[in-house]
């Protein structure tokens, strides 16, 4: 149960606040903050959203039933690097690119955080937090060549990275506001270059040529995704997310011992389920639902070892733990699952990764904080990943500038259980699918404007069973109800053209006015969580 304060002690709390400057310690109140993001994790992909799952997920069930299952949490972007820019803004991607963004191969780069644009982490360290990002990072880097030239994209760009012009990297997370990291440029077992980046540093260049065939793996055709192109000698592709949660368990056991009163964030940023499927040899047939079943089920485990990590220390439940997918399931993947174990990665929603249509951006959400988040519960709030940003501010009493976390809303409220489930907090919500296209979401209606899917071609081999008859081919957007048609089927483009009309405009209104989330957001602040109604 919260605790109330006293009026005396909350006197006493105030004034210290104001003596060192609205700085707030650990130990007055403030919690660690761990996210656990995965990749191309469906919303299906969980066997507490999809009873029908080929597989069970013990771990994360827990962790729904002792904190708040969001069952309509969407993902900014339907790839992988708009969507981390998301995260750590708090912003779509199109107020980095104008429009929308790719992903990164070979040096990439520049950073879509671009300087002077406000990070989580940076916000979290004006309170006092000691923060950590671990795994795939994604965003974009900037190398230079030995003439000082800045590279661009592209595997043979590799070779030409002078690596001491390089680093320290001018925009790595070191500079976006972690104090310690531990990070891949790209998909980590994906997308080369193919090395390990340690605060801002490259202990190790590549130099080595990556072949595919060196890969082990139980069933061929799950290593697809795997390019083949310059790496560090000694890089784990199969042992990635083992390295990445062995680097946040030391991080969090080093700080608990050095600074136990001050608190940390730490971002555990996985591969896991993105192709290749590269289970672990300890997770390989674990589940009856081949290797990718056995590579969730592996993230799974991690969860329960952070679980169980933060409990082995005592900080349970002064921890507040978060986890989010950035997009939904890929498409060989979906096929696939649904084929050979009649599992369905999309949780039975229209789409997959790349996609406009809900299996492109509807994906978990869990929030637990033991004594803080009432267990077992599920909520409908709309939500985004970019309202974490504006949620973590408010928890820890952080004044948003409106020019900052500029798509980001407060979603704290519907975590601790105060808010009205048939209250959203969310007016309305952007998402945005490959080629940048922008989706808006109003109540149960949603408008895609443009046609197709905005990311995959359902006209090749592989989609072309999922496709589903337009039955209006020559509307240039799309506008569903999805309470009466959540598969996305009936486009009510020139049925309801009032509708139509009023979504159009307020899309056109939230891209020009440069932010969707509110003005003058006010933080709750840890004080009110501890004394709700004061």
């Amino acid at each position: 149960m919260p605790i109330r304060l006293s009026p005396l002690l909350a006197a006493l709390i105030a004034l210290c606040s104001w003596l060192f400057g609205g700085q707030i310690s650990a130990g007055e109140g403030l919690p660690n903050i761990v996210i656990i993001y995965a990749d191309d994790l469906g919303y299906g992909d969980l066997s507490c959203y999809n009873p029908e799952s080929a597989y069970q997920t013990p771990r994360l069930d827990q962790m729904a039933r002792e904190g708040v299952r969001f069952t309509d949490a969407h993902s900014p972007s339907t790839i992988c690097s708009p969507s981390r820019y998301g995260l750590y803004s708090g912003q779509q991607i199109y107020r980095s690119t104008g429009r929308g963004g790719g992903a990164f191969e070979g040096p990439g780069g520049p950073s879509y955080l671009k300087s002077g644009t406000l990070t989580i982490a940076q916000m979290l360290k004006e309170k006092g937090y000691r923060t950590g990002v671990f795994g795939k990072w994604h965003v974009g880097l900037t190398w230079y060549d030995s003439n000082n030239k800045r590279l661009g994209g592209g595997f043979k760009n590799s070779l030409l990275i002078d690596y001491e012009k390089s680093t320290p990297l001018v925009d790595g997370p070191s500079r976006r506001g972690f104090d310690e990291s531990f990070v891949t440029p790209n998909c980590p077992t994906t997308d080369p270059l193919y090395i390990y980046i340690e605060n801002g540093m490259v202990p190790v260049p590549a130099s080595q040529r990556h072949h595919r065939e060196n890969l082990p793996n139980p069933d061929g055709k799950w290593r697809w995704d795997n390019d083949e192109g310059w790496m560090a000698p000694g890089y784990d592709f199969v042992n990635a997310d083992l390295l990445f949660y062995k680097k946040t368990k030391e991080f969090i056991v080093d700080h608990c011992k050095r600074s136990p009163d001050q608190p940390f964030f730490a971002v555990l940023s996985t591969q896991i389920a993105h192709a290749p499927v590269l289970p672990a040899a300890r997770y390989s047939g674990v589940t009856k639902a081949g290797p990718r079943g056995d590579f969730v089920r592996q993230l799974d485990s991690l969860v329960g070892e952070t679980l169980d990590l933060l409990d082995s220390l005592g900080i349970d439940d002064q921890t507040l733990v978060l986890f989010n997918s950035d997009n939904g399931p890929e498409t060989v993947h979906v096929d696939w699952m649904r084929k050979d174990f009649r599992h369905d990665p999309a949780g039975g929603w229209r789409g997959m990764k790349r996609d406009g249509w809900e299996g492109g951006h509807r994906v978990p959400f869990i929030a637990r904080w033991p004594g803080r988040i009432p267990p077992e519960r599920s909520s409908a709030q709309l939500t985004n990943t970019t309202d974490i940003f504006a949620t973590l501010a408010s928890m820890v009493d952080y004044k948003l500038r409106d020019d900052v976390a500029t798509d980001s809303f407060d979603m704290l409220p519907a975590m601790l259980g105060w808010q009205q489930e048939n209250q959203s907090i969310r007016p309305h919500l952007l998402t945005q699918s490959f080629r940048g296209e922008f989706q808006i979401r109003q109540g149960h209606w949603k408008y895609l404007d443009h046609q197709g899917s905005g990311g995959n071609n359902y006209d090749g081999e592989l989609l072309k069973k999922y496709a589903l008859p337009e039955k209006s081919s020559e509307a240039p957007g799309q506008l569903y109800n999805l309470q009466r048609d959540p598969q996305e089927t009936n486009n009510l483009f020139f049925k309801e053209p009032a509708k139509r009309e009023e979504l159009q405009q307020l899309l056109q209104r939230l891209k020009s006015s440069g932010r969707s989330a509110p003005l003058n957001r006010k933080p709750l602040g840890m004080k009110r969580i501890e004394a709700p109604g004061d």
